[in-house]
């Protein structure tokens, strides 16, 4: 009898505990799942035993015996080695089981990736919109694409982990929604940074400016909130500027590829790599305060 017959309840792994991936699997061990986890760093994985995660060695040892089998790592090359290396969660997969790829890894590395699970196993591209914040409670917004005959057995697992789940038609569209979605959130925060900034230099308090934008049409819920935060210098990450910036790398990278220019993109682009220069790789993109001058 396996684990999860025993338990009655539905045997999900999560590959990669990190500033999403970590929130995640508690959102569904909240929600009763049986939680198995792994990370290449194995202390981010044991952290979440004492709240009734199991913890994996290997991503063969996580995927075996579970239903469903979700991806939350930094790129597409770390989701394929995940799933294909020595120990990887591919293999040993059951025929029904569904890996759900929710990583932000851009268009060609999740055709790479569909082509990996197809006549394998299920395959759905549900990356998310929305922080580590909305993950702890349960509140993002998944942009899932992947065979329409999937989407009942689904629905539990992704109610516990967001507030609406935005079902698209051709597979890879999560990505592609995902891509332009973090374009948009790129230049919301770089245009924060340099308002703020001017807002300083003609000597008025920043604080004036956000509150004003917080009453007006002006203004944008996530760029006044990662104002306070670049007012008050607090870049505790919830969305690492590291990661914003490579998501601006694959939006440029995407943009070339159609013959299209993206100048904001292009511009915040060399000043967050200066940021990261300076050592503000793993803080909030709230950092990108730092270089506006």
């Amino acid at each position: 009898m396996t684990d999860q017959a025993k338990t009655g309840r539905t045997g999900v792994a999560v590959l990669g505990i990190g500033v999403m991936g970590a929130p995640i699997a508690r959102d569904l061990l909240h929600a009763g799942f049986d939680v198995t986890v792994w990370n290449r760093t194995k202390e981010k994985a044991e952290a979440l035993a004492a709240q009734g995660a199991s913890v994996a060695s290997a991503p063969s040892e996580a995927a075996s015996d579970v239903e469903f089998l979700i991806t939350m790592l930094t790129d597409g090359a770390a989701v394929e080695a995940a799933m294909t290396g020595p120990e990887g969660a591919l293999a040993a997969l059951s025929p029904d089981a569904v890996w759900i790829q929710m990583s932000t890894v851009g268009v060609a590395a999740t055709q790479r990736l569909a082509e990996l699970a197809d006549k394998r196993v299920g395959f759905v591209d549900a990356p998310v919109s929305g922080s580590s914040e909305p993950a702890e409670r349960g509140e993002l917004l998944i942009l899932a694409s992947g065979n329409p005959a999937l989407r009942p057995r689904l629905r539990p697992l992704f109610d516990a982990l967001g507030h609406r789940t935005l079902w698209l038609d051709r597979p890879g569209d999560g990505n592609r929604l995902k891509l332009v979605l973090n374009n948009w959130l790129a230049v919301l925060a770089e245009g924060m940074a340099e308002t703020i900034g001017l807002a300083t230099s003609l000597g008025l308090d920043p604080g004036l400016l956000l509150d004003t934008l917080a009453e007006s049409q002006l203004g944008s819920a996530y760029a006044t909130a990662k104002g306070r935060a670049m007012v008050k210098r607090d870049f505790t990450p919830g969305f690492p500027l590291h990661h914003a910036c490579k998501d601006a790398a694959r939006a440029l990278d995407a943009a070339d590829r159609h013959g299209i220019e993206l100048p904001l993109t292009e511009a915040l682009s060399k000043r967050w790599n200066e940021a990261i220069s300076l050592g503000h790789g793993n803080d909030d993109v709230a950092a990108a305060i730092t270089t506006a001058r």
